[in-house]
């Protein structure tokens, strides 16, 4: 069994913020990624997916996203640059490390993986994302539907869908987006509880996070990272205007072919496609009794509840509203790091670290 003095689970942008702010404390630790690159979930992602921020703000603590500064990048090149941030800071990750269990043995966490493997540490860091598990809400007769299913997360690109009756729903940045793209080839119809409420991308020439950045809104729980406004430069609305896709009001039950409008109305449906976003998965942390009926987490600003040593960075609205995205996660990693340093200099299980430190 290998031991750690903190172990980091995930090796996408919020364990590998959290991996380098750890290298300069001098404890020992390791980051245990399920897959076989560091690159989180971005390369599951839709194949047209967009950042809504620029790469000035789309940047890791200690390394500048690469290119222009102003422009948006795709997914794959945000899949790159983490990829080339854990290689470049030689962030130490154990691939292939799917934890299954995370269980507390005195002052110890004993760690359990789904090759067998086992580890020891004193804190451990749940990196492992905001984004892992999709959201489906409940509607009557969804059960029933006999149609073509998908969340997000499984959908990829407009190919399969030519000439199908397509129904989006969610009204947030990802369910625009696809409905958009979808249009063309597709009669799509976005389907919302709420009507969408529109941003515009860039205000007096600068990015909607310019601002964000100078009023600090950035830094509150006031907004919503995974909601509206949707971040537009006009080409949204003005398609939503058109009826390309047409926008209304979520219907109220599923049919085995269809589905039933708001006003009574029924129409068949070939494909229900859930942009309703996502919840935390770490059902590795069940026998902790952190985990909450509704899937969130016993937390309060990344520190688990009644459950000492116990962390999380990369969650939605951990300490802000940037706290799951790219320029979000290092600051709340950073803050995570000095709580573990203050706690392990007081843990009984501090000389760990100076034995570790002689044998490097």
């Amino acid at each position: 069994m290998e031991s750690f003095d903190v172990i980091i689970i995930g090796a996408g942008q919020a364990g590998l913020a959290a991996g380098h702010y750890l290298q300069g404390t001098g404890y020992r630790f390791q980051i245990l990624e399920a897959g076989e690159r560091a690159s989180g979930a971005w390369r599951g992602y839709y194949d047209s997916l967009t950042l809504f921020s620029p790469a000035k703000y789309s940047s890791l603590p200690g390394r500048a996203f690469p290119g222009d500064p102003d422009r948006y990048p795709k997914r794959d090149e945000v899949a790159d640059y983490l990829e080339g941030y854990a290689a470049h800071f030689k962030l130490p990750i154990q691939y292939g490390r799917r934890v299954e269990a995370v269980q507390r043995n005195g002052e110890r966490f004993m760690l359990r993986c789904a090759d067998g493997s086992r580890f020891q540490a004193s804190a451990v860091i749940v990196a492992s994302g905001a984004f892992g598990t999709p959201y489906t809400p409940a509607i009557p007769g969804l059960d029933r539907f006999q149609g073509r299913q998908l969340h997000s997360g499984q959908y990829r690109n407009p190919a399969d869908f030519t000439g199908k009756r397509v129904v989006v729903i969610g009204g947030a940045n990802s369910g625009v987006q696809i409905a958009h793209e979808l249009a063309p080839i597709a009669k799509v119809t976005l389907a919302s509880r709420r009507p969408i409420k529109f941003f515009p991308q860039r205000i007096l020439g600068l990015d909607f996070h310019f601002w964000l950045s100078l009023t600090r809104l950035e830094r509150t729980r006031w907004l919503d990272d995974q909601s509206t406004p949707v971040l537009d430069d006009g080409s949204y609305q003005r398609a939503i205007k058109a009826g390309v896709p047409e926008r209304r009001p979520m219907f109220r039950e599923a049919t085995e072919n269809g589905v039933v409008w708001a006003d009574g109305r029924h129409e068949r449906v070939d494909a229900l496609l859930f942009a309703t976003g996502f919840r935390p998965h770490a059902p590795y942390l069940a026998n902790l009794g952190v985990m909450e009926a509704d899937g969130g987490l016993r937390q309060q600003n990344g520190i688990a509840i009644d459950v000492p040593g116990l962390y999380f960075v990369g969650l939605s609205k951990q300490r802000n509203f940037a706290s799951a995205t790219l320029r979000g996660v290092g600051p709340d990693a950073a803050y995570i790091v000095d709580r573990i340093s203050l706690r392990l200099k007081l843990h009984p299980f501090a000389h760990r670290r100076e034995a570790a430190i002689r044998t490097q």
